[in-house]
């Protein structure tokens, strides 16, 4: 099993903060400047980048994502190239955990045996298919392992005590807990909730838990990160590069960095802070 994702959670617990998660959609809003915002998501203090596979019904995604699936459909994205995108990343960056997050169909169309194994040797250090609930993925699940890449569950709100153990089961990498019951970057869940949530899910395994949806701003990632092992900001970040190619803005990177600076610098002092 890759052990990049599992040295980062550990460095990051080391210095007693959570990691910050970034998502983006592969190939958007263009596939020239889909490697120059990776690099910016690094230079701004990302530990973990969540690359989306681009899909015509991304069903649990909020109108920013499904805007920018479209933008990266509309620009010739394909699985093929989002996979040549995380090889030309890793020429230069060796470190930083790519998880791929998505829905199966894509893969499913690639061929499960051909896209696990090209995904590992591209770089990739796992996947998240959103679609495919552990009750369904004996398809996937032993590819992925047998190729040495984490297989991350989600786990909600309405992720009950009865069916916990099936989400765990299997489950590597991290366990994403989706803070809200809907789709992305529609609401934000009470702090109260979160910690509540993480506590029942730090019960019930050992794996690092990384909380998403609906956080916004560094104050909300701040909040997050007293309690979970990971945030995760995500909409935010594509609604950005969303404005940015309505603009036609040229330092489209440079925002990126900014933005993914004020979060990490809120997630690593964010128990310092609580602390003093």
């Amino acid at each position: 099993m890759s052990d990049r994702l599992s040295r980062r959670f550990a460095a990051c617990a080391a210095q007693d903060r959570a990691a910050l998660v970034t998502f983006v959609t592969a190939g958007d809003p263009d596939l020239d400047r889909g490697p120059s915002i990776l690099a910016a998501l690094v230079a701004g203090g990302a530990d973990i980048i969540e690359l989306g596979m681009p899909f015509t019904d991304p069903m649990a995604d909020g109108p920013a994502i499904q805007a920018g699936n479209i933008r990266s459909l509309i620009a010739g994205t394909t699985l093929r190239g989002v996979l040549a995108m995380v090889r030309a990343f890793r020429a230069t960056d060796a470190a930083t955990p790519l998880i791929l997050m998505g829905y199966f169909n894509p893969i499913l169309a690639y061929g499960v045996e051909a896209f696990a194994a090209d995904a590992a040797a591209a770089g990739l250090d796992g996947t998240i298919v959103v679609d495919l609930p552990p009750e369904e993925d004996a398809e996937l699940a032993p590819m992925l392992t047998g190729h040495g890449l984490h297989n991350v569950r989600l786990a909600t709100p309405t992720t009950d005590a009865a069916r916990l153990p099936t989400v765990l089961s299997g489950a590597s990498g991290f366990v994403y807990y989706v803070a809200v019951a809907g789709v992305t970057g529609t609401a934000s869940a009470a702090d109260a909730d979160i910690a509540s949530a993480v506590a029942r899910l730090k019960a019930a395994t050992s794996l690092p838990i990384a909380v998403g949806f609906g956080i916004k701003t560094p104050a909300q990632a701040a909040a997050v990160g007293l309690h979970a092992d990971g945030v995760v900001v995500g909409s935010a970040l594509v609604s950005l590069i969303g404005a940015a190619a309505e603009t036609r803005a040229n330092d489209l990177p440079e925002q990126v960095e900014a933005f993914v600076r004020g979060l990490a610098d809120a997630v690593r002092t964010a128990r310092i802070r609580t602390a003093a």
